[in-house]
């Protein structure tokens, strides 16, 4: 399969709570985070989510901090343990959160050459 990232990703231990933002469902659902970067995020979740859709995501990082931001998945997934892999792209995550992901992506990268 051909390599189509814009952005290296890197795996972060973590959930998030998904918020459908156009009306059909107030339902929050818990995560697993596989990996993440500066333009996105990929996830598995027992819920079956909508391509397309956009979702308020609260994202707890590392440093323990919690960053608000919206996702559009771009990518599904069904695994055989009745759970679904997403990919999804950020959609106007602010430059400082975004600038938080790029730090931990650059001590990530550093760990790896040591």
């Amino acid at each position: 399969m051909e390599e189509r990232r814009k952005s290296e990703r890197h795996s972060l231990e973590s959930t998030l709570v998904l918020k459908r933002l156009d009306g059909t469902s107030g339902e929050q659902v818990s995560i697993d985070i596989t990996d993440v970067s500066k333009t996105g995020i990929g996830f598995t979740c027992s819920e079956a989510l909508q391509i397309g859709a956009v979702y308020e995501t609260f994202l707890k990082i590392w440093t323990q901090e919690t960053l608000h931001a919206f996702v559009e998945i771009v990518r599904i997934v069904k695994e055989a343990d009745k759970k679904f892999n997403y990919g999804c792209i950020f959609i106007g995550m602010p430059e400082m959160d975004n600038s938080r992901i790029m730090v931990y992506e650059t001590v990530q990268n550093m760990t790896k050459n040591n």
